[in-house]
């Protein structure tokens, strides 16, 4: 079984979220939500929370954004220095708001030696913290890439220094609806054997999605997870077994929806709470009986209290949605 890893989701991938899945016995690494270099060198009052690495620091992995070389550098520093696995620089976010900036899969695009530029200052950064692992996350590029252009772009990363690379194979305006190209994803594995990690992106929401996607690149070394682990949380032990501290795996939905509430207001300012949850109960709702309703319902709570109320109250209506066993 290749590593599992939690990926990176905007205001959801942090600590509570990863208490959450780590109650399920967890998975074999986590990375942060997007943390944007140059706001944290600025650190506002809210960047701390970025900085979070409970419950279990040794499985982070810390992503950065931004869009010029410098800020990325810095950044990496002042992560490393929290400890972890390593420092991954995000190179295929496709939001418009992220690479209209010139971050995220911007980087792809732009000419060769600004990229170069960035992912060596970052490993430069990182020569202090020898332990310290460099990756970064692409995808393919743009609608007109090629295979000698995306190869090329790889080539230019392990020149750099970089020790894994975590490919989604859709380009940047593919949307999840398409089916991933796997088959880049084992081309990857098979034109750089022993010389660079590769990590699978995209598709992976259960066992035969996963038995898919090792089908058609079975060398992988990892496989990311992240939409379908909002709505699953206990989605790593559902993929192995070995990961549970039992036999069958019982999940007490309003319990589960209970304790990240809690932990929401343990791990975040009061300022993101609501967005949080929000951002939480978007997936985790799917998994019931009437989930338009409760998604309405939760979308719309006001905070914490509101949020729990309704938790409580979904459940004394749709008694049977409660328990779930694996």
């Amino acid at each position: 079984m290749p590593r599992l890893i939690c990926g990176p989701m905007a205001t959801l991938s942090h600590a509570a979220f990863r208490r959450c899945v780590e109650r399920f016995g967890g998975c074999d690494e986590y990375f942060t939500e997007m943390i944007n270099a140059p706001s944290l060198l600025n650190m506002g009052p809210f960047e701390k929370y970025y900085l979070m690495n409970g419950p279990c620091p040794e499985k982070i992995v810390w992503q950065l954004t931004g869009s010029r070389a410098e800020p990325l550098a810095e950044a990496a520093s002042i992560v490393a220095a929290l400890g972890g696995i390593g420092v991954d620089i995000n190179m295929g976010c496709s939001a418009p708001q992220i690479y209209k900036t010139g971050a995220g899969i911007a980087w792809m695009t732009k000419p060769r030696e600004e990229t170069r530029e960035a992912v060596r200052g970052v490993k430069e950064a990182l020569s202090a913290f020898p332990t310290m692992r460099l990756s970064v996350k692409c995808r393919l590029g743009d609608e007109d890439f090629t295979d000698e252009s995306f190869f090329a772009f790889v080539d230019m990363l392990l020149e750099e220094g970089v020790q894994l690379v975590t490919l989604h194979p859709r380009t940047k305006k593919e949307k999840v609806a398409r089916p991933p190209c796997y088959g880049y994803v084992a081309k990857l594995c098979s034109r750089y054997e022993g010389r660079l990690q590769v990590y699978l992106n995209g598709g992976v929401k259960d066992a035969s999605s996963l038995r898919c996607a090792l089908a058609a690149a079975p060398d992988v070394d990892g496989v990311m997870i992240a939409r379908a682990a909002a709505q699953k949380p206990w989605i790593f032990a559902e993929l192995n077994s070995s990961r549970r501290t039992g036999g069958a795996l019982e999940i007490d939905f309003q319990q589960l929806a209970l304790d990240f509430i809690d932990d929401v207001v343990a791990c975040q300012p009061p300022e993101f709470h609501k967005t949080r949850l929000q951002r939480f109960f978007s997936y985790y709702c799917d998994n019931f009986s009437f989930a338009h309703y409760f998604k309405s319902k939760m979308l719309n709570a006001f905070g914490p209290d509101e949020s729990r109320e309704r938790v409580l109250q979904y459940f004394t209506q749709v008694p049977g949605d409660r328990y779930r066993m694996l």
